[in-house]
């Protein structure tokens, strides 16, 4: 059975696949609407998490299945000191599908080797999001009908969040790409992400300090939070959370059509007064969120 780890793992046609049928789920959710009956989902959560686990398990019951798990580690035998890889090879017999969140890089990696039935990787540490990833192609494709001749702004904490490593990787794919990189120094792209992914691919990107500056210029703003759950130091932290904040001002010299994106929660790096502008997509994101991981579940368990 194939599991999802890593973006990477699924080809541009897979991709652009599964958007057309979250797009025709958002369509016809009528069609859809038995389509895992009789499967069962077990979400294995063993770190917080509200949009994520939410739209898995509200993805499953659209599709007429069933939800088992857990919502954190402590709920766990694993707060007993189970393995994870036991306890993915026991869930593997109650469950056909595991969509699974984990502190520690490679955690899902791991778990599907112990099991023979799907894994969806929900986020191990600061590494992968893959279902972020394609929440966030499918919000992008909605909102932009594209993929190609973007520029896009990756602002706030880009060492440890894994959406935007994802979402790098995935958009390194398109033709005429730009990517400016918006980070204080401590909290820039990781140089291998850089080497392995930017420059392979001959892909321009630029690096800053500076939101207003470069905010003409940008067809999408993604923004993230600073993690407080990633740093080792509460002083850096606490030094670091507010490096950006996005309010109507900053906002007056972008373009018209500016996508503005962020994968939340977030904390107070959007102002709340930034909802009511036509170009903020950050709530648009959740609602596709469950479209695409919909789309994802029938096409790991073989349903047509």
């Amino acid at each position: 059975m194939r599991s999802l780890i890593d973006i990477q793992e699924l080809s541009v046609e897979e991709i652009d696949n599964l958007i057309d049928t979250a797009n025709d789920i958002i369509d016809n959710p009528q069609k859809y609407s038995q389509k895992c009956k009789g499967k069962k989902l077990a979400t294995l959560f063993f770190e917080p998490s509200t949009r994520t686990r939410l739209s898995f398990e509200a993805a499953m019951y659209d599709l007429g299945g069933n939800v088992l798990g857990f919502s954190e580690a402590q709920s766990s035998s694993s707060a007993k000191g189970e393995s994870v890889s036991d306890t993915v090879r026991t869930v593997g017999y109650y469950a056909d599908i595991i969509a699974m969140r984990h502190p520690k890089e490679g955690a899902p990696m791991v778990a599907s080797m112990s099991t023979d039935i799907p894994i969806i990787n929900a986020g191990d540490g600061g590494h992968n999001h893959p279902t972020q990833t394609l929440t966030d192609l499918l919000t992008i494709k909605r909102e932009k009908g594209r993929f190609d001749n973007l520029t896009i702004g990756f602002c706030g904490d880009l060492k440890f969040g894994r959406t935007v490593h994802s979402l790098i990787g995935a958009m390194s794919r398109y033709k005429n790409i730009k990517m400016i990189l918006i980070s204080p120094d401590e909290l820039k792209v990781p140089d291998y992400i850089k080497q392995t992914v930017l420059e392979k691919n001959n892909i321009e990107y630029y690096e800053t300090n500076s939101l207003e500056s470069v905010m003409p210029d940008l067809d999408i703003l993604y923004m993230t939070r600073v993690q407080r759950e990633r740093f080792f130091n509460e002083q850096d932290y606490i030094r670091l959370k507010d490096s950006y904040v996005l309010t109507p001002e900053k906002l007056i010299d972008a373009k018209d059509d500016l996508s503005i994106m962020h994968p939340l929660p977030r904390v107070n790096e959007i102002s709340v007064a930034v909802d009511k502008d036509k170009r903020a997509c950050y709530f648009k994101q959740v609602k596709n969120g469950k479209f695409i991981r919909m789309a994802l579940i029938m096409m790991l368990l073989g349903v047509e």
